[in-house]
């Protein structure tokens, strides 16, 4: 899977304004399923931007799970109701193709976030780089580690992009530090139960493990709730850049966490949406850079955590 290459455009910073008396924009955002947090923050984020933006939103979720079948007849649901233009996160970046081929036959413009479709036309795409945000939170924890010690890894999805990319970024963090060993790498589903039931197993079968990669916050979070219970102590590291995990740092019970957040990408999907349908100049990928939240900075990014406030899309090329 080709990593995606940023593009910096220029941007004009004008205000976006619906002009007076006009229909509201009607933006049909696809989120994944109704219990990831991830999923969840993304909704939140898009309603943030649409009261900002004066545009309507209304939201298509899986009610069984990540099931491209569902998430198939949602798209020909939205298709019938005609709406403006979609944001879209696919299930499947594989099985979601001919579901996205679909839309585009309605002629209806389409912006791709989280994960990129391998078909399908899209106006922009709001994408992470998750081999950089793995490898730089896996070299936070090795940093803290001293660069030795026995770590594991509680990988996602294994067939998603973000899993793959992420776990790839672990791996070659660790090549970089000899004194430390890989006990065990296994998938946790990006889900809190999976993840828990890995590291008791780990925790049963060896006697030190120093840290702990989780390709997300809540199989983070399992592994701190595990560590706690069995009275072991790891260092541990995730990635979303939650309040949970902020919460879980501020406790000294975690040590950092990625931004991998839905919010931010819910605010900049709906903003690029209602940019492109104002005629407005969009990027054709936007790229987010990683960052890592710890004790010492978690602070600057309390309001994107804490989805209080969206960052605007000028505001995110400039960093």
């Amino acid at each position: 899977m080709k990593r995606p290459i940023p593009v910096v455009i220029a941007l004009a910073m004008t205000a976006i304004a619906v002009p007076h008396g006009a229909r509201a924009e009607l933006i049909a955002v696809f989120t994944k399923n109704t219990t990831n947090p991830f999923s969840k923050a993304i909704r939140t984020g898009s309603d943030f931007a649409a009261k900002r933006l004066s545009v309507d939103v209304s939201h298509y979720v899986p009610t069984t799970g990540d099931n491209p079948a569902e998430q198939t007849k949602l798209v020909d649901d939205a298709i019938a109701k005609k709406p403006d233009i979609i944001v879209f996160d696919p299930v499947d970046n594989q099985k979601m193709v001919p579901a996205i081929d679909k839309i585009n036959a309605a002629n209806i413009p389409a912006i791709e976030i989280t994960d990129r479709a391998e078909g399908g036309k899209f106006v922009s795409s709001v994408l992470p780089d998750d081999y950089q945000l793995g490898l730089a939170t896996a070299r936070r924890l090795l940093k803290a580690l001293d660069g030795k010690g026995n770590v594991v890894i509680l990988e996602g999805i294994p067939t998603t992009t973000t899993s793959i990319e992420r776990v790839k970024g672990f791996n070659d963090a660790i090549k970089e530090s000899p004194a430390v060993k890989l006990l065990a790498s296994k998938s946790g589903g990006y889900q809190r139960k999976p993840a828990q039931d890995a590291m008791e197993g780990w925790i049963r079968q060896f006697p030190q493990i120093d840290g702990v990669l989780a390709a997300n916050d809540s199989m983070a979070a399992a592994a701190v709730d595990i560590l706690d219970k069995r009275n072991r102590k790891a260092v541990v590291v995730g990635i979303n850049g939650s309040k949970e995990a902020i919460d879980l740092i501020k406790a000294d019970k975690m040590l950092a966490t990625g931004e991998f957040n839905g919010f931010v990408i819910g605010c900049l999907g709906v903003e690029i949406a209602a940019r492109s349908l104002r005629k407005q100049e969009v990027p054709k990928e936007v790229v987010l850079k990683p960052a890592v939240y710890d004790k010492s900075n978690f602070e600057q990014y309390a309001a994107r955590a804490e989805m209080r406030e969206c960052p605007t899309l000028e505001d995110e090329l400039k960093n």
